[in-house]
C-alpha cells in the first residue's frame, strides 16, 4: 500500500502547531493539512524521483500530498518535467503549493517555456494565471523579457487576490532589477488602480532601492 505508508510517513513528521498555523496561512478551508514543515516534505520527495508514476496516481486529499507531487516533478530535467506539468498546475488550489512549484529545470530553456506561460495564463482560472506570474517572477526577471511581463501583468485578471499580488510582486521586482524600464511602465497607468499602488508598495518595502526612489515611487501612487 504505496500510498498509505506515504500517508503513514507525512503524519508521523506532522507537528500541530505548525498545522494550525500554516492552515491559517493557507486561508483555504477545503485544503487539508496534516502539518509538515517545508524543509521535511522537501526531503520526502526526494525519495520519490524514480517513482513519479506512482506517485501521480495518490489521491490529492492532503496539502502535502500534492506538494511532495509538484516538488518531484520540479526536481525532473526538462524533458521530463514537460510530461507532468500540465498535471502538476492543474493541482494547484492554493498560494503555497503555487508558489513553492519552482521547477530549476527552466532556467536553461525560457524561451521553450514560454509558451506554456501563455497558455497557462490564457486559461482564465486564478492559480494557473498565478503559476504563470510566479514562474516569470523566478525565471524571467531579465531586459530581454521584461515587455512580455509588462503585458502579461496588463492582461491577468487582477480581480483574483492571489493573481493581483503575484503581478504586483512582479512589477515590484523589475523596479527593483530595472529601474528605468519598469518607471516608464508604471508612468503608462495600464495597470488597474489596486495593482498599481501594490506593487508600488512592495518596491517601496525593499532595502534594495534607496531613500529617494522610494520617495519618487510612492508619487506615483494613484
Amino acid at each position: 500500500m504505496p500510498y498509505q505508508e506515504l500517508l503513514a510517513e507525512l503524519k508521523s513528521c506532522s507537528d500541530e502547531n505548525y498545522k494550525a498555523f500554516h492552515k491559517k496561512l493557507l486561508k483555504n478551508e477545503s485544503v487539508n493539512v496534516i502539518g509538515v514543515r517545508i524543509p521535511q516534505l522537501r526531503k520526502i520527495a526526494k525519495c520519490y524521483k524514480d517513482r513519479v508514476d506512482e506517485l501521480m496516481t495518490y489521491p490529492d486529499e492532503f496539502y502535502e500530498v500534492t506538494f511532495v507531487k509538484l516538488t518531484v516533478v520540479s526536481l525532473l530535467n526538462y524533458e521530463e518535467f514537460l510530461k507532468y506539468v500540465d498535471k502538476c498546475v492543474a493541482l494547484i488550489d492554493n498560494w503555497a503549493t503555487c508558489d513553492c512549484f519552482v521547477p530549476k529545470c527552466v532556467i536553461k530553456h525560457r524561451k521553450d517555456f514560454l509558451p506554456y506561460i501563455y497558455n497557462f495564463a490564457a486559461e482564465g482560472k486564478e492559480f494557473y494565471q498565478r503559476f504563470a506570474l510566479t514562474t516569470l517572477l523566478h525565471f524571467y526577471v531579465d531586459k530581454e523579457y521584461l515587455q512580455i511581463i509588462f503585458t502579461m501583468a496588463e492582461k491577468s485578471n487582477t480581480e483574483y487576490y492571489y493573481v493581483h499580488m503575484a503581478a504586483a510582486w512582479l512589477i515590484a521586482e523589475t523596479l527593483i532589477k530595472f529601474y528605468d524600464e519598469a518607471k516608464e511602465f508604471l508612468l503608462k497607468n495600464s495597470l488597474d488602480k489596486k495593482t498599481h499602488n501594490k506593487a508600488i508598495q512592495k518596491a517601496v518595502e525593499s532595502y534594495r532601492l534607496t531613500e529617494d526612489t522610494k520617495n519618487y515611487l510612492k508619487g506615483l501612487k494613484r
